[in-house]
Order: C-alpha cells, then sequence, then structure tokens
C-alpha cells in the first residue's frame, strides 16, 4: 500500500521497527545466532541504538504532530490516541530498562511484540484518519513538521 507523502518518514521507521521487532522475539526464542546472552545483548543493544536513531524522534513526531491532528480532524479517535501514547510509553520504559536486564530475553520478546502490533496498529487505523483529512498546505505542513521533529537528536 503507498502512503500520503507526508507519512512517508514514518513508514520508512515502521518498516524497519517490524523486521527488528521480529528479530526480537526471535532471538528471545534463541532462533538467531548467536544465542544466548551473546546475541541477547547484541539485540537489546540493537533495538536501544534503534530507538535512539529512529523512534525517540517517530514518537515525537507522532505525539506532536500526527496525533493532534488526527484528535482534531477525528474528535472519535480519542481512545485509538490514548491507547498509542501507553504504548509509546510501554516502549519507552522498556527501552530503558534493558541495559540494566542480565538476561534480557522475556523483556525483548515483550518489546518485539509491543513494537510489532503498534506499528501495525498505527498503518491499519492511524494513518488511514490521517490521509483521509489531509489536504493541499495542510499536507505539506504536516510532512514538513513529521521531518523537523523526527531527526535525532545530535550527540552532545
Amino acid at each position: 500500500m503507498t502512503r500520503h507523502p507526508s507519512l512517508s518518514r514514518l513508514t520508512k521507521d515502521h518498516h524497519r521497527g517490524i523486521a527488528l521487532a521480529l528479530r526480537c522475539r526471535k532471538q528471545a526464542l534463541g532462533e538467531i545466532r548467536p544465542t544466548g546472552i551473546e546475541g541477547l545483548q547484541a539485540r537489546a543493544r540493537e533495538l536501544a541504538d534503534f530507538f535512539a536513531r529512529n523512534l525517540d524522534g517517530h514518537f515525537r513526531a507522532e505525539e506532536g504532530v500526527l496525533f493532534p491532528f488526527v484528535t482534531k480532524a477525528h474528535p472519535d479517535a480519542g481512545l485509538l490516541i490514548e491507547s498509542l501514547l501507553r504504548e509509546h510509553e510501554k516502549i519507552r520504559r522498556g527501552v530503558a530498562c534493558l541495559a540494566a536486564e542480565t538476561n534480557p530475553a522475556k523483556l525483548l520478546f515483550e518489546l518485539g511484540d509491543v513494537l510489532e502490533k503498534h506499528i501495525r496498529r498505527e498503518e491499519k487505523e492511524l494513518f488511514p484518519l490521517v490521509e483521509a483529512a489531509l489536504a493541499g498546505a495542510e499536507a505539506d505542513r504536516i510532512r514538513a513538521e513529521i521531518e523537523r521533529l523526527a531527526v535525532a537528536p545530535k550527540p552532545e
């Protein structure tokens, strides 16, 4: 399915996020080499890096641009937005806990599961609402704001 160009940045993140979510679950089940703690820790680092480089800004763009836009255009979407916000927070908290885990298998599996379901929900429920309400100059503004907010912060 082709998405509106305003959503292309987020959709690219979603494609990479789905693949990573699958790797996280498979790693947790010992289906990817190296297995054991070495593989789990490497996958945990990959997820933390993906969060820092992609998801953190992605979430900011959704929370700062898309969620308010959808809430205004579709007042009946409040429960969807609240649920997506809770999932963002669950992912943030989980990623923050990864480094402290001595055996992150369970947390990696859970994060992979939440991330995949979250992405699929945005693609199936949120993005169609955005696309239905986008028009002309507003689409350009949304795209520019997403690009501005989705940029990973520069290291200090």
